[in-house]
């Protein structure tokens, strides 16, 4: 399946073209919050360096959160606008699977990470079975590095922005469980239009085609767990009650 994906939940931007598993080609950069300005000219550049057209594709993918409020709204539009043009089935890929995708068939549980608010989080974990296919190891999440230290348990591969920004955070937090942790290549460690396509490819395969009112998948705190970790942190506390969270 010849597809077009799209990447665009964090400050980097990232296009490729897919032929199944073959990358004809792919772009990525760091779009300076500027995804607006960026995004269609580099689709563009895209198509005219894989010598392909709108014509030449049969499906399309795009990740759609969790990650930068303005990056994902940028990102699916333009791909809902190439859906109307075209008619073309639409994947939407959650940020934090196709970040695994980044690392198919590893042997060890993976943890993406992607920066929230200041002091805050979003991730989730996954597991590669022998089947290759991807299991979600509970909810996607979202909340303060402490939350996040305290649910890993055993050897995991961190990894994703928000791991960068906070890794030294973190291995304080972990204590004598950061020798469990391990990181992947440079390469691997960023979220990759490649990796929403392969997972978009493998949801298009299957029927899932986004409906109509597809909207970025922003996964928050509640308003009110808010209110408290502040009031919490206001009177000298520690907010550490368990996360109640919704997509």
């Amino acid at each position: 399946m010849k597809i077009l994906a799209v990447e665009t939940a964090t400050g980097r931007q990232s296009v490729a073209l897919l032929d199944g598993a073959e990358v004809v080609a792919c772009a990525d950069e760091d779009a300076g919050g500027a995804h607006a300005k960026r995004l269609v000219p580099a689709i563009d550049r895209l198509f005219r360096s894989g010598g392909w057209t709108l014509a030449s594709l049969e499906g399309l993918a795009v990740s759609i959160g969790p990650g930068s409020f303005t990056g994902l709204r940028v990102g699916l539009a333009t791909m809902l606008g190439i859906r109307s043009v075209t008619g073309l089935p639409l994947a939407a890929v959650p940020t934090l699977e196709g970040m695994a995708w980044n690392l198919r068939s590893a042997a060890r549980p993976l943890c993406p990470v992607l920066r929230s608010r200041v002091g805050e989080v979003y991730w989730a974990q996954y597991r590669w079975t022998d089947a290759g296919t991807l299991d979600r190891l509970g909810e996607e999440q979202v909340g303060a590095l402490h939350e996040m230290a305290r649910v890993l348990q055993g050897p995991t591969v961190l990894f994703g922005e928000g791991w960068q920004a906070n890794r030294e955070a973190f291995y304080r937090l972990l204590g004598s469980r950061a020798e469990d942790v391990c990181e992947p290549p440079v390469d691997k460690m960023h979220a990759s239009a490649v990796s929403v396509g392969l997972a978009g490819i493998r949801l298009l395969a299957r029927g899932l085609v986004a409906g109509l009112g597809l909207a970025p998948r922003y996964v928050q705190r509640a308003e009110a767990e808010i209110v408290w970790a502040r009031h919490n942190a206001a009177e000298g506390g520690v907010a550490t009650t368990p996360g109640s969270y919704k997509v």
